[in-house]
């Protein structure tokens, strides 16, 4: 997790760098409607790498973002979920979703004139 005192003074900036990129906010999209493993992940992914899903992953982990739950199988199985914080970014996400939704209704009527 980082601490308090490497945070950017700007909350905006803070909440950037930690989901400031499109994979970072796809997985939350993904975890959002419950536990993932990362073949599920991966799949669900269009055009991401599994070395880019691993570090956007290992970074979320060290961030608090998500918890990363081992099952003691054989293969072992490995599962990705919100933790309490990461579920703190759900109404984030759902604005986000909203405002995309309406804004590819506006674009639609665009060009439709």
């Amino acid at each position: 997790m980082i601490v308090k005192k490497d945070l950017p003074a700007c909350p905006v900036a803070t909440t950037v760098g930690l989901i400031g990129n499109k994979w970072k906010l796809l997985i939350l999209r993904d975890v959002l409607g419950g536990a993932k493993r990362f073949g599920e992940l991966h799949k669900s992914l269009e055009g991401i790498s599994q070395k880019v899903l691993t570090d956007n992953l290992r970074s979320m982990e060290e961030d608090g973002l998500l918890t990363r739950t081992v099952f003691p199988e054989v293969p072992p199985r490995v599962e990705y979920s919100l933790s309490r914080l990461g579920d703190s970014m759900r109404p984030i996400i759902k604005n986000m979703e909203e405002w995309g939704l309406k804004y590819k209704e506006l674009a639609a009527k665009a060009t439709q004139e």
